[in-house]
Formats: C-alpha cells, sequence, structure tokens
C-alpha cells in the first residue's frame, strides 16, 4: 500500500529533465564531498599548528608568533594565538558535521530519486 502511495507521488519528468535533475545532484554532491575534504584538511593543519604551539606555550608563553588574519601577517605570542587556534579548530569541525549530515541528506534523496525513476549510469569503458 505504501508503495503505490510512494509512486504516485512520483512527478512524471521527461528524460531531459531526469538527466539534469541526476547531474544536478550528483554534481552537489561532488561539491560538498570536496568542501568536506577541503575542512578536513584544514582542521588536520589546524591541529599540526596546536601540537607545534602547544610545545612552544609550556616552555615559553610570551615567545612571539606570527599569524594570518585577512590577508594581513600580524604579530602576536603564543598565549594569545592558541585559544584563537582551537577556537578555529572547534569552529570546523562543526561545520564538516553539518556538511556530513547535509552529504548523507543529500545521499539519501539521490538514491530515493535513482529508484524513483530507475536510473541506472550508463558505464563507459
Amino acid at each position: 500500500m505504501s508503495t503505490s502511495k510512494a509512486k504516485a507521488k512520483v512527478q512524471p519528468l521527461s528524460d531531459q529533465e531526469i538527466q539534469q535533475t541526476y547531474s544536478r545532484l550528483q554534481n552537489e554532491l561532488q561539491s560538498l564531498a570536496g568542501k568536506i575534504g577541503e575542512l578536513e584538511q584544514e582542521a588536520e593543519e589546524h591541529g599540526l599548528v596546536l601540537s607545534t604551539l602547544n610545545e612552544a606555550l609550556q616552555v615559553e608563553p610570551g615567545r612571539k608568533c606570527f599569524r594570518l588574519i585577512g590577508g594581513v601577517l600580524v604579530e602576536r605570542t603564543v598565549k594569545d594565538v592558541v585559544p584563537a587556534l582551537q577556537t578555529n579548530r572547534e569552529g570546523i569541525k562543526k561545520v564538516i558535521a553539518n556538511l556530513s549530515e547535509q552529504y548523507t541528506t543529500k545521499e539519501r534523496d539521490f538514491e530515493i530519486f535513482k529508484r524513483d525513476y530507475n536510473v541506472r549510469p550508463i558505464s563507459r569503458a
């Protein structure tokens, strides 16, 4: 009974509209995956910098370091930079979690679309 209701909800689309929607959904998934990968790399870089600065923080908290803020290189101390970097890294991790959730939802929608319209990619060998 529920499958007949689900099939009734599917709007009839032309072959061209199905192909365009398929391509759009696929591009959106690729875009989200790329952004997630980029942010994961940035979070990893923040982690490497933090591990180095934490060593300096224990030995010499007043040691000067440089930070790029809005394209401007500014001089700060290690004790000033470490909390800001930790906050940035946590923010990046939250954004990654949000994007991962969006990716999962979009992927589920894509699978439903493929199932509803019986879409199977053509392998070009």
